[in-house]
């Protein structure tokens, strides 16, 4: 799914026949989507660093740290007006920086969890893809990963450089996500930082500081042994190091008991060394402990279906369809052509 000008986007929107509830999310898509603004980075030498921001407060806006990190100055463009940031509040770690910038004009987004979303939710990026002018990209949730007190969201929401800082609306048109980093290997691994992260944030003037350069590493540029376990696993399942894997499985689960993910990942880690009993098992705890874990129900119908256990497969995949209903189909026609 590439991304889409936003006056394409308004056309669709406003000719396409649609519900009630839907007419009244897209409404509030359309509402908000002109608080995303473009952010200009510039060194002490003059260099631009291009980035995307969202407008979260009165003459606030969020963008990601690794945007503004070199800047001497910060510029904030709406409409082709520029209003200079006059302070920051820099969480380097978690890659989010909130700008205050007097005369901002516009409407604040409305804020939802990450909590809120669950794999298979409709989401719209929306980000100066390429530094230029606005673009929209549709997509869906397609995994969550917690980390630091919330869930990074993971998504199919394609976007790149000049996007970073952008918004991840959910289908009401509420902030849930600040686009932040994707990787290498697939078409599915875009991720976004939760937007719930700010809430505490947004009224802490006190905080704010000069801009200036920024010192120290996001979370997903740390060396590989301190980055999040789910960014580790990703990475080791790219370059399929499954006995690697397994044994980061196994310390994620002991630390992580009831998180669904590591038992996930210990799943992927057996099925990649031909252990499919163990997967099967690290799959039934995978959707005990969170019944909507979209994911495993996909694994455990194609393994089941691998050991010939059909019955066993048609029932996962009628659990998934209840579910995650499109994860549900794609599933569906990958083992038919198979």
């Amino acid at each position: 799914m590439g991304p889409r000008p936003f006056a394409c986007l308004l056309s669709a929107f406003l000719l396409s026949p649609l519900s009630a509830a839907a007419q009244s999310a897209r409404t509030a898509l359309i509402q908000f989507a002109p608080s995303v603004v473009k952010i200009e980075a510039v060194d002490a030498d003059g260099r631009y660093q291009l980035g995307s921001g969202v407008i979260v407060a009165p003459a606030k806006v969020v963008t990601n740290c690794h945007v503004t990190r070199k800047a001497a100055r910060v510029a904030i463009v709406k409409h082709g007006l520029r209003n200079n940031a006059s302070g920051q509040l820099a969480d380097t770690a978690r890659d989010l920086c909130l700008l205050r910038v007097p005369g901002l004009e516009g409407d604040p987004v409305p804020i939802a969890k990450a909590a809120t979303l669950k794999s298979g939710d409709i989401v719209t990026a929306v980000g100066y893809t390429g530094g230029v002018g606005v673009q929209l990209s549709d997509g869906v949730v397609v995994a969550k990963h917690r980390w630091s007190g919330s869930d990074i969201i993971q998504s199919t929401n394609w976007f790149s450089s000049g996007a970073s800082g952008g918004a991840l609306f959910n289908d009401s048109g509420a902030l849930v996500g600040i686009l932040t980093f994707r990787l290498r290997g697939g078409a599915a691994h875009y991720f976004s930082a939760p937007a719930d992260w700010l809430l505490d944030r947004l009224d802490d003037d006190r905080s704010i500081a000069h801009v200036g350069p920024l010192a120290g590493l996001t979370f997903w540029e740390e060396m590989t042994d301190a980055q999040p376990y789910f960014l580790r696993a990703a990475a080791l399942e790219q370059s399929r190091q499954w006995h690697a894997l397994a044994e980061l499985a196994q310390r994620w689960t002991r630390e992580a008991q009831n998180d669904a993910e590591p038992h996930y990942t210990q799943a992927v880690a057996y099925e990649g060394l031909g252990r499919l009993d163990d997967s099967i098992r690290a799959l039934h705890r995978c959707t005990e402990l969170d019944p909507g874990y979209s994911r495993g129900w996909a694994r455990l119908a194609q393994t089941y279906r691998r050991q010939g256990r059909l019955q066993d497969a048609q029932q996962a995949l009628r659990t998934l369809a209840a579910v995650d209903p499109r994860l549900a189909e794609q599933v569906t026609a990958d083992m038919e052509n198979k």
